[in-house]
């Protein structure tokens, strides 16, 4: 399987629907067409910020499909695919691959959590791995899940040719130093997974993200890399700092519907989201517009 490395910022790509509940792909297109004037490093459809518990395999494959269509090129394309058991893991995976992704994001199975030891996420992953078209990254995100893949089983999958990489949405930066003592100096993308960890990981290496705040700040997501590279570490901590509370609004207190209103303020095609899920309050719309704009957002 082909290794390749990933370096910079991936937008979990929101999915926009209408006011009926249904997948509103002319959004999601005219979305994609935004984000790619921007420097990013390629696009994760079906992450938990695309509502992907709430899609059907149809219109999966159809995100999957578009976002290959019109992304950039030159830019990689994940595939959220990960589902409860093994088997169904694997033929979703192998239709996203026969469609374009060049890689598949795979959650940590969660619904039995009191079994899903080390041993059992190391076969999980192995077995995916080995029987699927395109590489697999592990996906990790406590917050949803409630499990949490251990560093000795991250040491022992990295190991494996065609997992290529972890996206790791703990937040937790310790958690982080260790994962990547287990993976050694080998080629495993070690990716952190949110924004409130940015700044923090690149510091400690980590050189790529899939955060939820790039689908509407991306630019700003891509200077506190680009500045912190360049050594102006000033000004790349200021940007994060500046940013943090709008991150913390849109992943945390407002949810996929606040980070939704905050693409749809800066430009993009939010949408609705998909019910049991609400819409956000106008209290809640105003405190929102507030943080933008102190955060020079808006």
């Amino acid at each position: 399987m082909a290794y390749f490395k990933i370096k910079g910022v991936i937008p979990p790509m929101i999915t926009p629907f209408d006011e009926r509940g249904e997948v509103d792909y002319e959004k999601h297109v005219k979305n994609m067409e935004k984000w790619n004037e921007y420097d990013l490093a390629g696009y994760l459809a079906l992450g938990s910020n695309s509502e992907t518990p709430y899609l059907t395999e149809e219109e999966k494959l159809k995100l999957v499909e578009l976002t290959v269509k019109h992304k950039k090129e030159g830019r990689v394309v994940l595939a959220g695919t990960g589902l409860e058991s093994t088997k169904a893991t694997i033929e979703l995976t192998n239709k996203a691959a026969e469609l374009g992704a060049d890689a598949a994001l795979i959650l940590t199975p969660s619904y039995y959590s009191s079994k899903m030891n080390d041993e059992a996420l190391i076969n999980y992953f192995t077995e995916v791995a080995d029987n699927v078209k395109i590489p697999v990254m592990i996906y990790n995100v406590t917050k949803f899940t409630h499990i949490n893949i251990s560093p000795y089983a991250v040491g022992v999958l990295s190991k494996h040719p065609n997992i290529i990489g972890m996206k790791d949405s703990s937040g937790s930066i310790p958690q982080l130093v260790e994962y990547k003592s287990v993976i050694g100096e080998s080629k495993f993308n070690l990716l952190v997974g949110t924004a409130s960890a940015w700044y923090p990981a690149l510091t400690i290496g980590i050189d790529g993200a899939i955060m939820a705040l790039a689908n509407c700040c991306p630019q700003e997501c891509i200077e506190v890399q680009e500045y912190y590279e360049k050594g102006d570490w000033e000004k790349s901590r200021e940007i994060y700092e500046r940013m943090y509370p709008v991150n913390k609004a849109v992943t945390g207190t407002y949810g996929i519907a606040g980070l939704k209103y905050a693409c749809s303020l800066l430009g993009f095609e939010g949408g609705y989201v998909r019910k049991p899920l609400l819409e956000l309050k106008e209290e809640d719309k105003t405190k929102l517009r507030e943080i933008l704009s102190k955060a020079q957002a808006l």
